[in-house]
């Protein structure tokens, strides 16, 4: 049986498209999106605003349903939200009136599972991610970057099967960015984790994947699925962007960013 799952994508999108329609009329966001992801890869879509990156990985999360086409989890069809994904947004959205141990166990008190192992876990968590002295401080007491590493020890503490990030660096400075980039991707690493990862810096996208999906946009469409060496994406993302191969790959990914802006 271990076998049979082993050849199941973690994530599977066949042919999706999605319409929105308003007052205004209809707006064609996807067209004909397919793509799987593997357990334990790491995977970026990258592509200019309006190419509907944060759309899909709604659909995939099941918080929006296509238009057409299908989406499957480890084989199961997306019918809506499932606990299998743990999302991880640009905010951290930590509640100011909980203090961090509490922010952390939030999912857990929400789907009824905070037992005592449970929340040994979460706090666990914490102490892995630098933040076992912080527990009982409020986010306001916090650096952006620690409510980040807060925010991920909350959305791990339910142990999801896949993890999505969308664009969860991007309001920190560099230097903090470059810090959280290293411990996420570890973290993931280490927990063997499926990764989806929405971002505009392709920088970023080449440092912490296995493999970068460039999306065209108006509408929303698949232009290029780039697999990153490994000598690459065995890296820390620090590590991995002083390697003087990283900027051929910086300027591959770059060319079809920019043919997709063109066009556009």
């Amino acid at each position: 049986m271990e076998g049979v799952n082993a050849v199941i994508p973690v994530v599977e999108v066949k042919d999706v498209t999605h319409v929105y329609v308003n007052e205004k009329g209809a707006t064609l966001a996807l067209d004909q999106i397919a793509l799987s992801v593997r357990s334990g890869e790491f995977v970026s879509l990258v592509g200019p605003s309006g190419c509907g990156k944060t759309t899909l990985l709604s659909i995939i999360a099941g918080l929006i349903p296509p238009t057409e086409g299908e989406v499957s989890i480890l084989g199961q069809p997306v019918t809506g939200p499932t606990s299998k994904i743990g999302y991880m947004l640009q905010q951290d959205f930590l509640f100011p009136w909980r203090s961090i141990r509490e922010n952390v166990t939030i999912g857990l008190e929400i789907m009824g599972k905070l037992t005592r192992e449970k929340k040994e876990f979460a706090l666990h968590l914490l102490e892995e991610l630098g933040l076992g002295q912080s527990a009982a401080k409020y986010p306001g007491e916090l650096s952006g970057g620690m409510r980040q590493r807060a925010a991920l020890a909350r959305t791990l503490a339910t142990e999801p099967d896949i993890l999505f990030l969308d664009e969860p660096f991007s309001s920190l400075d560099f230097q903090t960015k470059l810090q959280l980039e290293n411990l996420i991707s570890h973290t993931l690493k280490a927990r063997r984790k499926t990764s989806l990862l929405v971002t505009h810096d392709i920088a970023e996208a080449i440092a912490m994947s296995d493999r970068v999906i460039v999306l065209a946009p108006n509408p929303g469409r698949i232009k290029s699925e780039i697999t990153i060496p490994a000598y690459l994406a065995d890296m820390t993302p620090i590590a991995a962007r002083e390697q003087d191969g990283f900027q051929e790959w910086f300027r591959i990914v770059r060319k079809e960013f920019e043919s997709t802006e063109r066009r556009r």
